[in-house]
């Protein structure tokens, strides 16, 4: 019944397209906004398709259609998306521009909706078909939107100020901070189009976007220090008309587009990686002179300041003291095996929200039992549902969004009863030593994370194994627990930004892991944060400051294999757990905690 339901919506795009001349179409996960997550309006690829992922898309023609989905998907998308409908296509073996470069003939025309895509996406694609005689054509209109009958409404709930004691700057500060760039480079404005730029420029969070504290928004950051936030009237209160002062214009949404025509002349600044094409092409067609230059918040928002870093430490241990009343809970129950995997996502989420000020959580909870811990970005649902199985690994990703913090933590514990196997047991001591080594290393100040990332492998590699995903993602404050622009990957890899210098204030993930296909997985991930290093140094040194404090699975450590310098880090590291945590635990999940933190 289901599938029938996506073969006729599949059937119903084609014949929208072709009432509209066009011989195919490419739908990606993408909002406006090029948002990494995106709200149920912009949910059309899983509602043209089925698939659930945070990545991909699809490319329909007349009688041919395609998925494409990186190796983080290859099994997820296999179980949600017919393939009698589509084929599957691995990225970045081939792409969506070069299937259809492949499959569509001379003369087709190709429609993309230019509000979905990246300028640079948009060119490189164009330049290919023009290769092959084929057309790419910007819609008018995203033609899944005029056959999406129950298509939700775009969020219409309140924007709120962001108290400054947690931002630790007000937003005149920050705007100026981007005015004062704007002279000197010479540009009349930027254009601020990332929502989490967006809310951290304004000091102003929202609930628009699952897992996400933004608002749906724009921003024009003029060289005065002044700006226009264009953003539905309804989401405006006196409190945050009142928050944004006189220097911000509040303008309705429905405006930008006709407010980026009428910068003719200007000198614009546009980031092609955070702005859709749709604003380059109304901005060029404007008059605009358009400079392709890195958005101005994204440098300084990646950089915390210290009521900032304050915020996240507090954040971190109170949520691990949540997390810990879960392992507890979990150590109990999984080995009576009752419990499932989105029972135990939901129980996680039920400590954290004891302590009162949850907001959300800063992703979906990768609650993943047995073979589905060897999925990296495994999310599970009702179809995809099991049980967790006693005697087994278990692996839950997950974290809070807090006022004062955004949190990410992976532990990866072992279901009794029994014991693991002895290969369990050395993989994920292979996979705490990489973590120790770059939690522990000291580096020059402008080393950029691919410089580090062999670090966290080291000693997997000594074993013949790795882990196909990056080592670190960036944090923000009370915003997107992915943010760029730094990151701990391999140099050249399929994400942006391993070739930033690290810089003291920075928040990453520090997660390297072991993936045995449909056997089991191993991630251990804390936040760290960049800080001076404390040691004696010829030049600037940096190091990290753990912030995450959550006691590690034991029953899957080897001790032999670690060094004195190893052993020494894990019993420092759960003496600061103990100490952080044991003030909030009491009774039966004190006692727990003491034990976890014993000495190894």
């Amino acid at each position: 019944m289901l599938m029938q339901t996506y073969e006729a919506r599949l059937d119903g795009l084609r014949k929208e397209l072709a009432r509209r001349g066009l011989d195919g179409f490419v739908v990606p996960i993408s909002d406006e906004h090029m948002s990494e997550y995106v709200g149920s309006y912009a949910q059309r690829l899983k509602w043209l398709t089925g698939f659930g992922g945070s990545a991909g898309s699809a490319v329909v023609l007349k009688d041919h259609a395609a998925m494409f989905t990186d190796g983080r998907y290859t099994v997820q998308v296999r179980e949600q998306v017919d393939g009698k409908l589509y084929d599957y296509e691995d990225v970045p073996a081939t792409s969506p521009a070069q299937w259809i470069a492949a499959q569509a003939p001379n003369g087709a025309r190709i429609g993309y909706d230019a509000w979905l895509h990246g300028i640079d996406w948009s060119e490189t694609a164009q330049a290919l078909f023009a290769k092959k005689g084929i057309e790419l054509v910007p819609v008018d209109g995203n033609p899944i939107d005029a056959i999406w009958d129950d298509r939700p409404q775009a969020s219409l709930a309140p924007a709120t100020p962001h108290d400054e004691a947690l931002a630790g700057r007000s937003s005149a500060d920050k705007r100026a901070e981007v005015a004062d760039w704007l002279k000197r480079e010479g540009y009349d404005a930027a254009v601020i189009s990332a929502l989490d730029s967006v809310a951290w420029l304004l000091n102003m969070r929202g609930t628009d976007v699952d897992s996400t504290p933004v608002a749906l928004s724009y921003v024009v950051a003029r060289a005065d220090g002044t700006a226009d936030l264009f953003i539905a009237p309804e989401k405006v209160t006196p409190e945050l008309s009142q928050h944004l002062g006189n220097a911000v214009t509040v303008r309705p949404r429905d405006e930008f587009v006709t407010a980026l025509a009428g910068l003719a002349g200007k000198s614009v600044a546009v980031d092609p990686k955070h702005a859709v094409a749709g604003i380059f092409h109304t901005l060029e067609a404007g008059g605009a002179k358009v400079v392709r230059e890195g958005d101005p918040t994204v440098l300084p928002k990646a950089i915390k300041n210290a009521a900032e870093q304050q915020g996240h430490r507090d954040a971190q241990a109170r949520d691990g003291a949540a997390v810990v009343r879960f392992l507890r809970w979990l150590s109990i129950e999984a080995p009576k095996g009752g419990i499932d995997e989105l029972a135990a996502a939901a129980k996680l989420r039920a400590f954290r929200e004891e302590c009162g000020i949850l907001r959300d959580v800063s992703f979906d909870t990768i609650s993943a039992a047995a073979g589905h811990a060897a999925l990296p970005h495994y999310k599970v649902d009702e179809d995809s549902n099991i049980p967790i199985p006693p005697s087994s690994i278990y692996l839950v990703d997950s974290g809070g969004q807090y006022a004062d913090g955004t949190t990410d933590i992976t532990r990866t514990v072992w279901v009794g009863p029994g014991k693991p196997s002895a290969e369990m047991v050395e993989r994920n001591t292979r996979v705490l030593k990489g973590h120790i080594q770059l939690a522990m290393q000291y580096f020059p100040d402008g080393t950029s994370g691919g410089a580090l990332d062999a670090l966290a492998r080291m000693h997997l590699w000594q074993g013949g194994v790795d882990y196909g995903h990056g080592t670190g993602h960036g944090v923000g404050s009370y915003l997107s627990v992915h943010e760029g622009p730094q990151r701990i990957s391999k140099p050249g890899g399929a994400f942006p930004g391993s070739e930033t210098p690290l810089r003291a204030g920075m928040i990453l993930s520090n997660e390297p892991g072991y993936y045995k296909a449909g056997e089991y997985g191993i991630r251990i991930e804390n936040l760290v944060l960049v800080v001076p290093a404390p040691i004696e140094s010829e030049g600037d040194y940096l190091g990290f400051e753990t912030l995450t404090f959550v006691p590690l699975d034991r029953t899957l450590v080897e001790p032999s294999m670690l060094s004195d310098q190893e052993t020494g880090w894990w019993n420092r590291y759960h003496e600061q757990v103990r100490a952080i945590l044991a003030p909030q635990l009491e009774g039966a999940d004190l006692a727990w905690l003491e034990d976890q933190c014993a000495p190894l």
